[in-house]
């Protein structure tokens, strides 16, 4: 009986904590706006610049969805080589991101539910959407976390340093 009871209160505080602690789309965009050296808005679309680079957030609070992105090359320039190397990469080096296609764009992008989404995460998986644009083509990485199958051709091409991304942070 102990032991049903605690559990029972376990998942009631989870429960609770899980609710107070939901990412919205107005947390979203303070957050967005917080770490951004510039930014355009809506209520649930961001455009914004962090070091010279463009990502684009989208969010939709009706189906529990957001993601992250930004552009990295037109696909149709792409030979089958890196887009091989980039199938490659999601499965061993690009972790939280993936490298994906869409209306001829090749692009680095997280996707996440929202209200799940932790302020840690979000600050992550924009480090995870920059550098794995930044290290297409030489490394695929996201971190400098690499699953086992890929190991680094060369000294110079491993990754940049994670999360020095954003010095306000």
């Amino acid at each position: 009986m102990k032991k049903a009871t605690f559990i029972l209160l376990l998942t009631a505080f989870m429960t609770i904590n899980s609710y107070s602690q939901q990412m919205t789309p107005t947390k979203l965009g303070e957050m967005l706006e917080a770490i951004s050296d510039s930014i355009i808005s809506t209520k649930t679309q961001w455009r914004f610049i962090i070091k010279n680079t463009p990502f684009i957030t989208i969010a939709d609070s009706t189906h529990n969805r957001m993601r992250i992105m930004s552009p990295i090359a037109d696909s149709n320039k792409l030979n089958e080589e890196l887009k091989t190397a980039s199938l490659m990469a999601n499965f061993h080096t690009a972790l939280d991101v993936k490298y994906a296609i869409s209306d001829n764009v090749l692009w680095s992008v997280y996707i996440h539910p929202l209200k799940e989404l932790t302020e840690d995460q979000l600050l992550d998986a924009v480090s995870q959407v920059y550098y794995a644009k930044v290290n297409f083509g030489t490394t695929f990485s996201s971190t400098s976390l690499v699953f086992p199958g890929k190991k680094p051709k060369k000294k110079e091409e491993q990754p940049k340093k994670p999360k020095q991304l954003i010095d306000k942070m």
